[in-house]
């Protein structure tokens, strides 16, 4: 690997670094999915190969379980399902992703061994597990996989299973679809794995989902995470991701920490408290601390609230009860109030979904306000966020400052991203097109609304980024 090796990183263990300088957006390793699985819930509308979400998939004829989005992607995939197919056969319901994955994984090492590749650092069976932790929940995964297990030649003990299924809930890698927008799988990547955690990382990583279209099959790539740099890492530096979103108080972080990865997060964000007082703050105007209480607590009851109704698709519940929590914090919370940034987002959302762009872009832009007091710079949450807001300002008719939003959102998604990820390639597309837009607004402003509505009527791809 040529920008990075492994280290012993002390009471972290074993780690990676930087073997040169690297600047921003630059890739540090791509690493293609030792094994990989799309969750259950998500299994008709995902790809299982390159785990794009499609309206309209074809469904493997033999399981009735695993979906494509054409022939070329059910082709590519077959030498990873075809097992998985003929297990899923045989006990007709197919077991959770993890049960699913640990196949996979169990697959390979027979066929590729632990190591699939010169690059891989760490032999997959050699990675973290965390088995004494996780105890009792494993017993009935590890019961769910010899009913699954189809590969006959061979059997494992219990405790190896045991072993591959800690593995896998402790360094399982969650996939996003292709605009990044939902988590739709899990993966092992055994590189990736060996990069430790801080809550103000060095790194981001990204999947890129490949490219499968081309008539030529020799200029297919396949599906890949990327580890790209942030910013300025000076040789020798060690490498960093976060595991969790920072937008959580610091405390948050590190219990959620010690419960999926069991161990004490000491970065200086946790140590410090850093940024807890802009999570927590309250309004300019110093309300009283039994008003903020008093808000607080209503907003966590109302939050409930709008996550069920949000996932009952009921946007104009979710609408009505942002605008009443929203008009509760209102001189009571500050923007940066995590409870209001919460609020905000699902405001933002729900108006979009129902189209009332004017008021949605006015709340995206007080999220963004936000989130680029709490993010780090160059995170991809702040870019697709700013993204989100310059999509909704468009709609709204407000060019200029939508068009100046989705180029801040193409400099930050540049870095975190890259040139060729489907987010950046729509995000250039949305560029140009403002672009032209506010060019001709400021000429003649009479045949700019003419020409946006007409382009508005096929707004199907910027709706998706909102």
């Amino acid at each position: 690997m040529e920008n990075a090796q492994l280290f012993d990183a002390g009471d972290k263990g074993r780690g990676l670094r930087a073997t040169k300088e690297l600047s921003a957006g630059d890739v540090v390793f791509a690493e293609p999915g030792y094994a990989a699985v799309v969750y259950n819930s998500m299994a008709a509308n995902v790809c299982h190969n390159c785990f794009r979400r499609q309206s309209k998939l074809h469904r493997c004829a033999q399981c009735r379980f695993a979906h494509y989005c054409d022939r070329t992607c059910q082709t590519a995939c077959w030498e990873e399902h075809k097992l998985e197919c003929a297990a899923i056969r045989k006990i007709v319901m197919a077991p959770n992703e993890q049960v699913r994955l640990a196949g996979r994984v169990m697959w390979r090492i027979h066929k590729d061994t632990p190591i699939a590749t010169d690059t891989q650092l760490v032999a997959v069976d050699k990675l973290e597990d965390h088995v004494a932790d996780l105890g009792e929940q494993l017993k009935a995964d590890v019961s769910s996989f010899f009913k699954y297990w189809s590969y006959f030649s061979k059997q494992h003990s219990a405790e190896y299973i045991a072993h591959i299924l800690a593995i896998i809930k402790c360094n399982g890698f969650a996939l996003s679809d292709q605009r990044g927008q939902q988590t739709v799988g899990v993966g092992l990547f055994p590189n990736l794995c060996l990069v430790n955690h801080d809550c103000w990382p060095n790194c981001t990583v990204i999947l890129n989902n490949g490219n499968q279209s081309a008539l030529n099959s020799a200029l297919h790539s396949k599906r890949r995470i990327e580890l790209r740099a942030l910013g300025t890492i000076s040789e020798g530096q060690e490498l960093t991701v976060s595991y969790v979103d920072f937008l959580n108080l610091s405390a948050d972080r590190q219990k959620k920490l010690k419960d999926v990865h069991f161990f004490d997060c000491t970065c200086e964000h946790c140590t410090q408290h850093i940024k807890d007082d802009l999570m927590t703050a309250a309004a300019e105007v110093k309300p009283s601390a039994d008003k903020v209480k008093e808000v607080s607590v209503l907003s966590k009851e109302n939050l409930e609230k709008i996550v069920v109704a949000r996932n009952q698709g009921n946007f104009h519940e979710v609408a009505q009860l942002c605008s009443e929590t929203l008009e509760k914090q209102e001189n009571v919370l500050a923007n940066t109030n995590l409870l209001k940034l919460r609020a905000l987002s699902m405001a933002s959302e729900a108006l979009s979904y129902l189209r009332v762009y004017s008021e949605a872009a006015n709340y995206a832009r007080m999220l963004v306000e936000g989130y680029s007091q709490l993010y780090h710079p160059n995170s991809a949450p702040l870019g697709l966020a700013i993204m989100k807001a310059g999509v909704t300002h468009w709609h709204a008719g407000q060019i200029e400052q939508g068009h100046s939003f989705i180029c801040k959102a193409y400099s930050i998604l540049m870095i975190t991203h890259g040139p060729n990820h489907a987010v950046t390639r729509d995000l250039e597309t949305m560029r140009a097109q403002t672009e032209i837009e506010l060019k001709m607004f400021k000429q003649k402003e009479n045949e700019f609304h003419t020409m946006r509505q007409e382009v508005l009527k096929d707004d199907s791809k910027a709706d998706k980024m909102i």
